[in-house]
């Protein structure tokens, strides 16, 4: 109970960058009923593309900009990466078996991971990254929190809301839940399908690339070999949430880190078996509750 404050202060951090990188997941499932597992690496892309707008600026920038920048040029990078990718590898294969296009994704994962360590300077090594604000914390009674920490909770707060917005409100985002409902009725209402699976892979790439910076922020090093923790994490909060439906992706992002949290914080040494209680939460999830949250909340109001 000493430290419970401080583990719902972890926990809300961690679940930031789980709850961007599992959206990511059920847009691609909503919108494709592709579960792409390369987008670990995108978020991993998405934090090396930080990192090299870090080493072209500078210190000579002030913080608050670079980091601004750091986020929006990952966002464009990794939307951009993630278009190519679907155009690519994705769009030939949309008449083909799941199995394809899953064993697909795991295939553009080997190439962008290693596409990285080849071609990215010393890839290979753990890089470290930008820390805008050194040391300092934010000290409130028991809990100490970094400010990197409390800008990640914030810029994540502004993206849920502008995402919902965007979803609810905007065009492209009634064409992207019309497609995931029905695309054969949607193409029939004059939705250009093609158009929003691009979007929605724009989207996704950009929120998991933003992830991706903030880890780098949060931790303070990347390595190239980082997406597919990532993408585990993602994925698996996604099926928390329920596979399809992007606000119940927000929930399981921070259901994952809380539990995560509190089980390595009551498990012996559990650090150590962080990603197993990981990998145990997701078979849980499949067994159980392959609906996920929103699903079976669905169904009791449906009931």
């Amino acid at each position: 109970m000493e430290t419970l404050p401080q583990q719902i202060a972890n926990a809300l951090t961690i679940g930031t960058m789980y709850t961007l990188v599992g959206i990511g997941f059920t847009l691609f499932f909503g919108v494709l009923g592709l579960i792409n597992f390369a987008h670990g690496e995108i978020y991993m892309l998405g934090a090396f593309a930080g990192l090299a707008i870090f080493w072209a600026l500078g210190d000579g920038v002030p913080a608050p900009v670079l980091v601004i920048v750091m986020f929006v040029v990952a966002m464009l990078i990794c939307g951009g990466a993630g278009v190519v990718m679907e155009r690519l590898a994705f769009k030939p294969l949309r008449r083909l078996p799941a199995i394809i296009t899953l064993i697909t994704s795991l295939a553009m994962s080997f190439v962008i991971r290693e596409g990285v360590k080849e071609l990215f300077p010393d890839g290979s090594n753990a890089h470290r990254y930008y820390a805008p604000f050194g040391l300092k914390a934010l000290h409130v009674g028991p809990v100490t929190v970094s400010y990197e920490a409390l800008i990640l909770v914030g810029i994540t707060a502004v993206l849920i809301v502008a995402l919902r917005l965007f979803v609810s409100s905007s065009w492209m985002g009634r064409a992207m839940r019309a497609t995931a409902q029905d695309r054969e009725a949607a193409l029939m209402m004059g939705v250009d399908v093609n158009r929003t699976i691009q979007a929605a892979f724009f989207v996704g790439s950009a929120l998991g690339a933003c992830a991706g910076v903030m880890n780098g922020l949060n931790y303070g090093s990347v390595k190239f070999d980082m997406g597919w923790t990532a993408a585990i994490k993602g994925f698996t909060s996604a099926v928390i949430g329920g596979l399809g439906n992007v606000y119940g992706a927000m929930v399981g992002g921070f259901v994952l880190a809380f539990l995560e949290v509190f089980a390595v914080d009551l498990v012996p040494q559990g650090g150590e078996y962080k990603d197993v209680i990981t990998f145990a939460i997701l078979i849980l999830a499949l067994v159980f509750r392959p609906t996920g949250i929103a699903g079976a909340f669905g169904r009791r109001r449906a009931g």
